[in-house]
């Protein structure tokens, strides 16, 4: 498989983390550029296979925007003002449109990490 794709678990209450909104931007010297909006399913993962692919999985810079702060306080977590997880900016780079692209998120109210997954 080839693409982009990505999978939000919820750490702090051990599952899926279903509805949360990911933007998808294309970096283009110092602007960016909208690709998408999309929405996490029940198993944190997006409906519709690869966020990205075929002719729109082209090499560059992107960045994928996770509105963690909405989809915990929809979850019920009462958090601060500011939150100090509201928006998760994760910038990478695709250098080859042959492989496939994972950029998974563990997410909990005080804490995230993200890796290069398969």
């Amino acid at each position: 498989m080839t693409g982009l794709t990505t999978h939000v678990l919820d750490t702090a209450k051990g599952t899926p983390a279903q509805g949360l909104k990911i933007d998808l931007y294309r970096l283009e010297g110092e602007g960016r550029v909208k690709v998408k909006t999309v929405v996490t399913n029940a198993d944190g993962r997006v409906d519709g296979g690869p966020i990205l692919a075929d002719e729109t999985f082209i090499a560059g810079e992107y960045e994928l925007v996770f509105h963690a702060g909405d989809y915990l306080r929809a979850g019920g977590v009462t958090l601060t003002e500011p939150a100090f997880l509201d928006v998760i900016p994760i910038r990478f780079g695709i250098s080859d449109v042959t492989a496939h692209y994972h950029v998974p998120l563990l997410l909990s109210p005080y804490g995230y990490s993200t890796y290069r997954g398969s």
